[in-house]
C-alpha cells in the first residue's frame, strides 16, 4: 500500500472514531431509534432522487440494509440510550469482525483457516472478560446491546457479500433507503408519536444545534466521505489489506470520549477490548500469497457507523 493510501486510510480511522461523538450529541437531543430514522433519511431522499439503483438481488439488499441499518443502529443507539460510555461503544462494536466470519461459516459454507477460529475464540474470551467487568460496575444490557449491534452489523455484512455488487458505493447508498420506515415504526411504537416531532421541532434550542452539527457530521464526513474513501481503498487492495485499520477505530473513539466527554474506562475493560481486538485481527488474516499471485481475504468490506 503506498503512503498516500496508508494517509487516506488513517482518515477514515479518525472520521469513524469521532462518528460516535457525534452520535453521542444526536442522542443527547434526539429519541434513539427517531435518531436513527433521521440519520438515514437525510441520506435515502438524494440517493432515491439521483443515484441509479444498483443491479443486484432485492433481497440481498434487503438483508443488507435490515442487518446494517435497522438491526445495527437499533441496538447501537438503543444501548448508548441506555448507558453504553461511547469510547466502550466503538470497541465492543468491533465484534462485527470475528461475528461475520462465524456467519459466512455458518450460512455461506466458508471454510475457516485455524488462525480464524482462534481468532474467534479469542474474541468471546474478550467480550466475556467485558461483560464480567460491566455486571460489576454498571448494568449489563448496554454491553449485550451492543452486541447484538456487532450481530447485525455481521448480518448485513452477509447480505452485501451475496449481493456482490461491482458498484459498492452505490450499493452502499442504496442501502441507506431501506432504514428510514422500519426506524420510524420503531420510533411510533416505542418512543411514541410526538416524541420525535417534539425533539425536531425544538432543535434550534438548548442541545438541539449540537444534535444537528452530529447528524450533519455522521452523514457528511461519516459516512459519505468515510464510506467513500473506504470504498475506495477496497477497490484498489484486498480486503485484508484494507480491513485492519477499521480495528484503529476504537483508539481514536475512547481517546475522543475521554478528552471530550471526560469518559475513563476501567482497566479491565481495556484489557478486554484488546483481546477483543487481538481476536478480530486473527480472523481477517490472510492466507499465504503465492509468487505473482494476489490473495483476496474473506475479510468484511467493513462500512463505518
Amino acid at each position: 500500500m503506498t503512503s498516500r493510501d496508508r494517509l487516506l486510510g488513517l482518515t477514515v480511522v479518525v472520521l469513524w472514531g469521532l462518528n460516535f461523538l457525534a452520535i453521542r450529541a444526536g442522542l443527547d437531543h434526539f429519541p434513539p431509534f427517531f435518531f436513527a430514522a433521521l440519520r438515514f433519511f437525510v441520506i435515502a431522499i438524494p440517493v432515491i432522487l439521483f443515484v441509479p439503483r444498483p443491479q443486484v438481488p432485492l433481497k440481498w439488499l434487503l438483508v443488507y440494509g435490515l442487518g446494517f441499518g435497522v438491526g445495527q443502529f437499533a441496538f447501537l443507539f438503543w444501548a448508548m440510550h441506555v448507558g453504553m460510555p461511547t469510547g466502550l461503544a466503538s470497541l465492543v462494536l468491533q465484534s462485527s469482525a470475528p461475528f461475520t466470519v462465524a456467519l459466512g461459516a455458518a450460512a455461506l459454507r466458508e471454510r475457516l483457516r485455524p488462525a480464524q477460529v482462534g481468532g474467534l475464540l479469542v474474541a468471546m474470551a474478550g467480550m466475556t472478560v467485558i461483560g464480567c467487568d460491566r455486571a460489576q460496575h454498571a448494568a449489563l444490557l448496554p454491553v449485550a446491546l451492543t452486541l447484538l449491534a456487532g450481530l447485525s452489523w455481521a448480518l448485513g455484512n452477509i447480505g452485501n457479500r451475496k449481493a456482490a455488487s461491482d458498484q459498492p458505493m452505490r450499493l452502499m447508498l442504496w442501502m441507506c433507503v431501506i432504514p428510514p420506515l422500519p426506524m420510524l415504526v420503531l420510533s411510533l411504537g416505542v418512543e411514541g408519536p410526538s416524541a420525535g416531532w417534539d425533539s425536531l421541532t425544538s432543535s434550534l434550542h438548548g442541545t438541539g444545534p449540537l444534535a444537528l452539527a452530529g447528524l450533519a457530521y455522521i452523514v457528511i464526513l461519516g459516512t459519505v466521505a468515510g464510506s467513500g474513501l473506504w470504498t475506495a481503498l477496497l477497490s484498489r487492495y484486498p480486503a485484508g489489506m484494507v480491513a485492519p485499520f477499521s480495528l484503529l477505530v476504537p483508539i481514536v473513539g475512547i481517546g475522543a470520549s475521554w478528552l471530550v466527554l471526560h469518559e475513563e474506562p476501567s482497566v479491565l475493560s481495556l484489557i478486554g477490548g484488546a483481546v477483543v481486538i487481538a481476536g478480530a485481527a486473527a480472523t481477517q488474516v490472510s492466507a499465504r500469497v503465492r509468487p505473482g499471485t494476489l490473495s483476496h481475504s474473506p475479510a468484511p468490506a467493513r462500512v463505518g457507523v
